[in-house]
């Protein structure tokens, strides 16, 4: 007779692992701000309409010049000193590309790719969002304080501001999507702690430099 094969099941007892401490939390949600903040502001400038309908235009261009020299500041505390630690070695993974990378960014490979910490996408979204700060900083400071430089330089940089934060607004946007379709992932920014079955499922390579486990599925037989 026939013996049927054991049932695959998840191990529910183990305990959440932490997957951002809370200096990353710190940083991601205060460069999160600044963000909206500057697309919002950068908006009701930009657009005729919006800016009209705002008012206070010198008063949005403060807020929007302040907040875009305070952008890069939270990423710099966070990487210095020993409490940084964690956020270092998490940009080290960023820059990081495995070959299980490339089998995820092709949809017919997606399902054998084990994964680190992060997918190719957020790999991609943080570098962008990362150079988009440097751009951001030096492009809007010329624009600002513009007597200081020639036209040419005013010009190009107002052409490059302006288009990068057309690619900030999908990236963020983006980024925003994506989270609300995962709900453990963002609460993981949100607490710090994500489930060991999330881990083991979605990011294997992860989990295992976590618990030095294997993230294979466990046999239980009935």
């Amino acid at each position: 007779m026939a013996v049927a094969p054991a049932a695959t099941t998840l191990r529910p007892s183990d305990p959440p692992i932490l997957r951002f401490d809370v200096v990353e939390r710190v940083v991601h949600w205060a460069t999160a701000t600044l963000f909206v903040t500057l697309m919002l502001t950068g908006a009701a400038l930009y657009a005729g309409p919006v800016s009209t309908l705002v008012g206070h235009r010198d008063v949005v261009r403060a807020i929007h010049v302040a907040a875009g020299l305070a952008l890069p500041v939270p990423l710099i505390i966070g990487l210095i000193g020993r409490w940084g630690a964690a956020l270092r070695h998490d940009l080290r993974r960023i820059n990081r590309w495995i070959p299980d990378d490339r089998l995820w960014m092709r949809r017919r490979t997606r399902g054998a790719a084990r994964l680190g910490k992060f997918n190719p996408g957020q790999k991609l979204n943080a570098t962008f969002l990362g150079a988009s700060i440097v751009l951001m900083v030096a492009t809007g400071s010329i624009m600002n304080w513009f007597d200081a430089f020639p036209l040419s330089w005013r010009t190009g940089a107002t052409f490059v501001h302006d288009w990068v934060a057309l690619g900030v607004w999908l990236a963020v946007g983006g980024h925003v999507l994506f989270a609300l379709r995962d709900p453990d992932a963002l609460g993981s920014m949100l607490r710090g702690a994500i489930s060991a079955r999330w881990a083991r499922t979605r990011r294997p390579r992860w989990y295992e430099d976590r618990t030095g486990m294997p993230a294979e599925r466990l046999k239980t037989s009935r």
